[in-house]
């Protein structure tokens, strides 16, 4: 803490030196000092991007009206990581719960992050009637679901009462293989170290039903709040040639401020 001098009840006039400087009583940074300092918040951000925290852009219209497709997200990798012998206890370590939001990397393609909302946990009995869910028996209250479609597919909202094929829109040969052994009493059982997941945009959302369960080691972490939001087209993601991207860049920059989601920004993921 830095003390100032009081003030004197007295002033006294004394005659100074012509060469004489006034002091500089703050010393000032040096570059070498400067660097060090900007060294030191580098190395904390990035440990804390690397680590802790990891920005998402989310692709699609699976989550909607919960997230948007461009939405930016900062995701906690930390919460649901393996505790550690030395942290464990004094990180806040969980396992994924039922209604958690997570992103995670897709048990079906390699190298894609997918985000959706835990339905089911070890041990659940999960079903749908009228695309209604139940779990374990009783039935779910769901403000967020969104049924934005008006058509029907027995497969989809009857799960898992039709078995899967095609003709509904699933793909996923190794999960039509073992969808059987895993219903009991006309419910889905979620197995051990796994997780039934599914979008809020449930019409439209490719999620468990379509493709399995979700392995506990390929959940990533849990989206904590929209730092950015900007209105993207659906196909954006699908856009992969660098004149498409620099396209988007530029339409970006010159329509930063009106196409930008302002009341998104800082909302939290729930």
């Amino acid at each position: 803490m830095v003390h100032l001098p009081k003030k004197e009840r007295e002033v006294v006039l004394e005659e100074k030196p012509i060469d004489e400087k006034p002091m500089d009583d703050k010393p000032r940074e040096t570059t070498v000092e400067f660097l060090a300092s900007l060294a030191g918040v580098l190395v904390t951000g990035l440990f804390i991007i690397t680590f802790v925290l990891q920005a998402f852009e989310i692709p699609s219209s699976s989550m909607e009206d919960t997230l948007l497709i461009g939405d930016h997200v900062f995701v906690n990798r930390e919460q649901f990581a393996n505790a550690t012998r030395w942290l464990g206890p004094l990180m806040p370590y969980r396992d994924p719960r039922r209604n958690d939001i997570v992103v995670f990397l897709s048990p079906e393609e390699q190298g894609l992050f997918v985000v959706k909302r835990i339905i089911g946990i070890p041990g659940d009995h999960i079903h749908l009637r009228d695309g209604v869910v139940y779990r374990n028996g009783e039935k779910l209250i769901e403000p967020y679901a969104l049924h934005k479609i008006a058509d029907y597919n027995p497969y989809r909202d009857n799960f898992p009462a039709v078995p899967p094929s095609d003709m509904y829109g699933v793909r996923n040969e190794k999960w039509t293989e073992e969808f059987s052994s895993h219903i009991e009493g006309g419910d889905i059982v979620v197995p051990s170290n796994s997780f039934f997941a599914m979008g809020d945009n449930r019409d439209v959302s490719y999620d468990s039903r379509y493709w399995g369960f979700i392995p506990r080691k390929n959940v990533i972490g849990r989206p904590m709040f929209i730092y950015w939001s900007f209105i993207t087209p659906a196909d954006q993601y699908q856009m992969r040639s660098v004149s498409d991207r620099l396209g988007f860049v530029t339409h970006i920059i010159i329509h930063f401020f009106d196409e930008t989601r302002w009341r998104r920004t800082l909302r939290l993921v729930r």
